[in-house]
């Protein structure tokens, strides 16, 4: 008994410490909370400065120049061919791009009736180096040309039906913008008739022709093309290389 009490004793100082740190939270656990609450808040303070900053620069130019790109589409498709002769004439370089300062001359030029927000939204989005200069041709081509797929509702009329396999086009070159510019009016003209004579060399219906048939329509309807034209067509429609060409993309690509 005198051998086990002192080490009774001894167990049991030494487990009191242990018990006062469990059971008196008032001392340790309040700082614990006064400092988790303070990491936190440090934590928080960081996020919600910069997603603010970050958020409407990536979205917002984005969603507003479609609604202006709608509005100032009509003009745009009627006076293209002065604003391309303008822009060529300042491109200097022939890098497809112009000083924004030269652009909004433009603006004024051909009436494009455009709030100084409008314009700054528009040169902010078509700014695509961050460089202070405006690529035209892509401007151009996105209020001219439908390249890219939109989304189309039930209540909308199909006037050229979609390919059950989405296309997988190649580049967008400089050339290739220049050479479908360049032919759109008379597309313009004749794409009903011009359908249906596509139709009728794709005998078995898959959508597709031979480079040289689909050269050959167009020829009928006296629109030819250099050999660097067709070379950049190709490289846009057969990026495989499978000397096949889409002729209702070709053709969706002038059909607003």
């Amino acid at each position: 008994m005198s051998s086990g009490t002192p080490h009774a004793m001894n167990s049991a100082t030494s487990t009191k410490p242990a018990t006062h740190a469990v059971q008196d939270p008032n001392m340790s656990s309040q700082p614990e909370c006064l400092k988790t609450q303070s990491s936190l808040v440090g934590q928080k303070s960081i996020p919600a400065s910069s997603r603010p900053q970050t958020t409407p620069a990536c979205s917002a130019p984005i969603l507003t120049c479609e609604k202006i790109e709608n509005k100032i589409r009509k003009n745009i498709q009627y006076s293209w061919k002065g604003i391309l002769k303008v822009c060529k004439e300042k491109d200097v370089s022939k890098l497809g791009e112009i000083p924004v300062s030269d652009f909004l001359d433009i603006t004024e030029k051909f009436d494009l009736d455009l709030r100084e927000e409008e314009i700054n939204q528009i040169t902010s989005k078509y700014d695509l180096k961050k460089n202070g200069r405006f690529a035209y041709y892509d401007f151009l081509q996105s209020c001219v040309l439908l390249l890219k797929p939109q989304e189309s509702s039930l209540l909308q009329r199909v006037i050229i039906q979609k390919p059950q396999k989405p296309l997988s086009p190649g580049p967008q070159t400089t050339s290739f913008f220049s050479t479908m510019l360049r032919i759109q009016p008379q597309i313009l003209h004749c794409w009903r008739p011009m359908k249906r004579t596509f139709k009728s060399y794709d005998e078995s219906r898959t959508g597709l022709l031979n480079t040289a048939d689909f050269r050959q329509v167009l020829h009928e309807y006296r629109i030819d093309l250099t050999e660097e034209e067709l070379f950049n067509i190709l490289e846009y429609y057969d990026k495989n290389l499978s000397s096949k060409i889409p002729y209702n993309d070709f053709l969706r690509a002038f059909i607003q």
